[in-house]
């Protein structure tokens, strides 16, 4: 099976203004990720705030430019496709699911012609056809037919979200990425909008990237974790198996237990300067397993099996699971 998005050595960094008049300082925004997307599965993609989840959110929908690194779709180079290609090829089979709906849709557009949007750019069907498919899609993500004339500020939060779920599917993409989709919506309609994405992925065979800060709701929503700490990728295990880098280990251990109790890790210090990591590990400063050598060299890569890997010179053993 061919797979759906590659990334190799992937980097992104942004130039902002240093100390004094001229300065200027690099923000490693992400750094050397290698990461495979394939058909139908779900990609879970967790972290702190700043460790480049976004960033690679926006890698995977062609939002950002890498600067340096190859990302391709179906096989082909994405940034050496023209504008066009790009737009007819690959931006026609990803969706975007943003974080906060409030801002991710035109106020002033109502709510059939926010959904609709897609199809018109991209002239898909006739106006008869176009509304038939808004109605099949409001229908798909349980949306009353009588909001089609609403705005977005007449809309619940996870209305909103909804219709930015329909908007996202309306050309049937391959890949939806969904970016902290539910971190601005009150608690009691998040589970709602995760069982909706949940159920779409397997109903329509959907690939997709679900990012959160949330591990457990990465857990229960993902085939794969990838774990992310200040611009690398540090770990890539199933979502079902074992973690072996510290940092994945602590974010399990500080979330909340109903059946078990779990003592949290604590992490020293800060998260260091995206301006300025560390050298080797750029964990270690904070790792409680941390030697010297942690500090020489960037760990080598430990692959134990295709989609299983980590980057980490003392990992965690199968007896310090949870």
């Amino acid at each position: 099976m061919t797979d759906l998005m590659h990334l190799r050595d992937v980097s992104v960094v942004h130039k902002i203004r240093g100390e004094g008049l001229f300065g200027s300082a690099a923000v490693h925004a992400l750094t050397g990720a290698t990461l495979t997307i394939r058909p139908g599965e779900t990609v879970g993609v967790v972290g702190e705030s700043g460790c480049g989840k976004t960033t690679l959110a926006r890698v995977l929908v062609g939002l950002q430019r890498p600067s340096a690194g190859e990302v391709s779709f179906r096989g082909k180079s994405l940034w050496s496709m023209s504008a066009r290609e790009r737009r007819l090829t690959f931006g026609a089979h990803i969706g975007t699911v943003f974080q906060d709906p409030s801002t991710a849709l035109n106020r002033r557009m109502s709510v059939q012609r926010i959904i609709a949007d897609p199809l018109v750019v991209h002239q898909r069907g006739s106006r008869a056809s176009r509304a038939e498919r808004v109605r099949e899609l409001m229908d798909l993500v349980g949306l009353p037919t009588a909001v089609a004339d609403a705005l977005p500020s007449q809309l619940s939060g996870g209305q909103r979200q909804r219709v930015a779920i329909a908007r996202a599917l309306a050309l049937e993409p391959a890949l939806l990425v969904a970016d902290e989709p539910t971190s601005a919506l009150d608690v009691s309609v998040r589970a709602q909008i995760l069982n909706l994405l949940d159920v779409l992925q397997r109903e329509l065979g959907l690939a997709m990237v679900f990012v959160s800060h949330d591990i457990q709701t990465v857990r229960r929503m993902s085939d794969r974790i990838v774990t992310m700490y200040l611009g690398r990728i540090a770990e890539e295990a199933p979502a079902t198996g074992v973690s072996r880098h510290p940092y994945t280990h602590a974010l399990f251990a500080a979330t909340p237990r109903l059946l078990t109790a779990t003592e949290p890790i604590p992490l020293r210090g800060r998260v260091p300067s995206a301006t300025n990591p560390p050298s080797g590990c750029n964990f270690r400063t904070r790792c409680w397993r941390a030697t010297p050598e942690c500090g020489e060299a960037l760990p080598p890569l430990t692959v134990e099996e295709p989609g299983v890997s980590y980057r980490c010179l003392h990992p965690m053993a199968d007896e310090d699971q949870f």
